[in-house]
């Protein structure tokens, strides 16, 4: 039995050690937000937080995590959209919205260490992401609109 703290609500799950997080969350929890894209840690779909550092889940064995706080795209906000998500809504980011959970996840470490990121720091922290659609400058311009966002919530 692997223990796993997801969302701020433990579980107990029978996995092997080497499942990947992501089969985790999805099959044996329930939490289908995550997406299986590449199955390599290339694309960005499976993207997680782990202890508030975005991590791909799809490589990550559950065995590997502990007693680590993971958090996922149903989790961001409690009341509410959170202001990266209320970003995507208003500037209709998704073209066909799959890779857009990992991409939401990443924008939202990115504005947890850096209130007002550049382009280049985007562009860079983004860069594992990959939108088969390319919608890349809407998701640039929803995270500055999110950075925005944040400051007036303060």
């Amino acid at each position: 039995m692997i223990k796993l703290n997801v969302n701020n609500s433990q579980y107990e799950i029978d996995v092997e050690a080497d499942t990947p997080l992501l089969w985790a969350l999805r099959d044996e929890i329930g939490l289908t937000g995550t997406k299986f894209g590449c199955g390599i840690a290339q694309c960005g779909a499976c993207t997680v937080h782990v202890d508030g550092k975005p991590m791909r889940s799809c490589v990550l064995p559950v065995s590997s995590i502990g007693n680590r706080e993971i958090t996922t795209i149903e989790h961001l906000a409690k009341d509410g959209y959170h202001p990266v998500q209320q970003a995507w809504i208003e500037l209709q980011v998704p073209q066909c919205g799959y890779c857009q959970s990992g991409q939401i996840m990443s924008a939202v470490a990115l504005l947890a260490e850096n209130s007002s990121p550049s382009d280049e720091d985007i562009n860079m922290a983004m860069s594992g992401n990959i939108c088969r659609c390319g919608t890349y400058q809407r998701i640039r311009a929803a995270i500055h609109r999110a950075a925005e966002l944040q400051q007036e919530n303060l």
